[in-house]
C-alpha cells in the first residue's frame, strides 16, 4: 500500500495538484480498530517514497511510529469512518478552490456526462458540499459530517482544496479527475449561465 501511495502522489504532483509539500493521501489498512496509512508531513510529493507514510488511528494519531502524519490525518480518518471509504485523496487543484469561492453554499452540478465518472448519473442534480477552512480537524470533521451525503464522495474546503474518496486509491483518483473536470467546466462557463460578460 505504501508504494501505491507514493505512485499516486507522484501522479498528482506531475499534474500540478500537489505543489511543494501540499496534499496528502491515505488508504485504509483495517476497520476494527480503524487504521490507515497516510502520507507524512513536509515531504515533496513529487519525490515521495514508500517510506514516507505512517499508520494512524481513528483520531489521526500515529501508531507505533515517531513519523509525523499529515496535518489533515484526522479528517482522513473521519471520512474513512463516516463514509466507509477505503482511500481518501486530498489535493490542491485550482478549479475546486475557485468553485468553492463562487458557490460557498455548495456547488451544483447537473446534466453533464462526466458525472458518471464521478459516480452519479448525468441527469442528476449533484451538490458538492463546501465547508470553511480550519486548522482544527475536529471542527472540519464536524462540518463534513453535518453536510455528508453518502452519494457524493467529495468535500470542498474553502480557500484550501478538495477531498475525494473511493473504495481504493484508483477509484478515488478516477472520481477526483472527473470532479476536477466538472468543476473546471462550472467555473469556466459561469458567465455564460449567469448572463454576465467579461
Amino acid at each position: 500500500m505504501t508504494a501505491e501511495l507514493a505512485r499516486e502522489c507522484a501522479r498528482y504532483a506531475a499534474m500540478g495538484w500537489m505543489r511543494g509539500t501540499s496534499g496528502n493521501l491515505s488508504v485504509v489498512l483495517q476497520r476494527d480498530p480503524l487504521r490507515l496509512a497516510v502520507t507524512v508531513s513536509g515531504v515533496d510529493k513529487g519525490e515521495i517514497t514508500e517510506n514516507d507514510s505512517v499508520v494512524i488511528d481513528e483520531n489521526g494519531e500515529a501508531v507505533g511510529s515517531d513519523k509525523v502524519p499529515s496535518a489533515e490525518a484526522g479528517l482522513h480518518a473521519r471520512i474513512a469512518r463516516v463514509a466507509g471509504a477505503g482511500a481518501v485523496v486530498h489535493v490542491h487543484a485550482l478549479a475546486p478552490v475557485v468553485a468553492a469561492e463562487h458557490w460557498p453554499d455548495g456547488v451544483v452540478l447537473k446534466d453533464l456526462e462526466m458525472l458518471k465518472g464521478f459516480g452519479r448519473h448525468d441527469h442528476e442534480e449533484v451538490v458538492v458540499p463546501v465547508v470553511r477552512n480550519s486548522q482544527d480537524m475536529v471542527e472540519l470533521g464536524d462540518a463534513f459530517e453535518k453536510g455528508f451525503d453518502p452519494r457524493t464522495p467529495a468535500l470542498l474546503v474553502a480557500r484550501h482544496g478538495v477531498y475525494v474518496w473511493g473504495d481504493d486509491l484508483i477509484q478515488a483518483r478516477h472520481r477526483l479527475e472527473c470532479l476536477e473536470w466538472l468543476l473546471r467546466f462550472k467555473v469556466e462557463t459561469r458567465d455564460i449561465f449567469t448572463g454576465r460578460h467579461a
